[in-house]
């Protein structure tokens, strides 16, 4: 970390967290933030994930550019790929504030937003003037008041299909009154085929993934790997924020929403190595929660993921932070005898899944 960038944090940790947040997007998107420039990307590093082709495996998650104010910047600082949004049908507000908390001593943050966004049009209006370079997802979900959420998924799938290169499906929020329940079986099933059936409706065939929680037990994974299966997605990311908080222990640990960062890497490591298993590896899946080091971007493809996402651990190491798990991924892959990355790719699932918390 360069000392400008030691600053650079050190002032926005001075902010209220989410007015620190907005401004560096804002800085970002007026290009007033050093960045890496192209990926890092050797053969080792390159990979294929559902058909798209990524310089390397490391992606920044949703939630941090939600109405893709800042793609450009975003896709020059060192990441293989992207994903904004969520973004819902129609403009929203998202939950009263404060909504957003940094958990310190943790090493962590809380957030419950609620999907506040600028809405699917806006957005797409953005993502079709972006520049071409790595691929782009967009997170899609359900507005609040919405009287049929599986239209609302349908309806910002048929809307931003053409403009992006994956879609996600986020069933898995905790800020939104009722959404997890949409990961049961039937439920599930029903919402997915209404997503596809508007992805070929919509002319395009970017990939769909599915965004599910970590905290689902081990019927209820059975349960959701089935419906996955049978659905025609293309892949799964494993996992959203928790709403456990076991082992905290910053003072704003009782604050309500969703857990994010470093706690949450053994238990979303676990899950992601249950539904690889699960999935008998058919599926790719993107890894994400808790990722702050190459060791531990390694240790969640060793889990079976084929490409990992990380977000929270920025607020605390910053954009640099990309290019060097990068570099060290593919140190540790060289000296590990691979060829490509994606050779580890489950190979510690079976120790993954058979984990117990701590």
């Amino acid at each position: 970390m360069t000392l400008i960038e030691r600053m650079g944090l050190s002032a926005l940790h001075r902010m209220d967290p989410e007015r620190a947040h907005d401004l560096s997007l804002t800085l970002l998107a007026r290009r007033l933030v050093p960045l890496a420039g192209a990926p890092v990307s050797t053969p080792r590093l390159r990979t294929d994930l559902a058909g798209l082709d990524l310089p390397n495996p490391i992606g920044l998650a949703a939630g941090y550019d939600k109405n893709a104010r800042a793609i450009g910047p975003l896709s020059r600082a060192g990441f293989g790929f992207i994903e904004v949004g969520a973004a819902t049908p129609r403009p929203q507000p998202g939950n009263p504030k404060p909504r957003l908390f940094r958990l310190k001593d943790d090493r962590a943050v809380i957030n419950r937003f609620g999907f506040n966004n600028d809405g699917a049009g806006a957005i797409r209006d953005r993502l079709t003037r972006r520049q071409p370079g790595i691929p782009v997802g967009l997170n899609i979900g359900a507005n609040k008041d919405s009287p049929d959420r599986a239209a609302d998924f349908a309806e910002v799938t048929r809307l931003c299909a053409p403009h992006v290169d994956f879609l996600t499906v986020n069933v898995s929020s905790p800020n939104t009154e009722k959404l997890r329940d949409l990961q049961g079986a039937e439920a599930l099933s029903a919402l997915l085929a209404g997503v596809v059936a508007a992805r070929e409706q919509s002319g395009a065939r970017p990939p769909i993934f599915v965004k599910i929680a970590p905290d689902l037990d081990e019927a209820a994974l059975h349960e959701l790997a089935a419906a996955i299966m049978g659905s025609g997605v293309d892949g799964i990311i494993a996992t959203n924020t928790t709403l456990s908080r076991d082992g905290l222990t910053d003072p704003q640990a009782a604050q309500a929403g969703g857990l994010s960062g470093a706690p949450l890497f053994d238990r979303s490591t676990r899950i992601l190595a249950r539904l690889y298993l699960l999935t008998e590896g058919r599926l790719p899946i993107i890894g994400v929660g808790g990722i702050g080091s190459a060791q531990q971007a390694w240790d969640k493809i060793a889990a079976g993921a084929t490409a990992v996402q990380l977000y929270s651990a920025l607020v605390y190491q910053g954009l640099s932070l990309i290019p060097r798990i990068a570099r060290e991924l593919d140190a540790m892959a060289q000296a590990s005898g691979l060829a490509r990355i994606a050779d580890l790719t489950g190979r510690e699932a079976e120790r993954w899944a058979a984990t117990q918390p701590a």
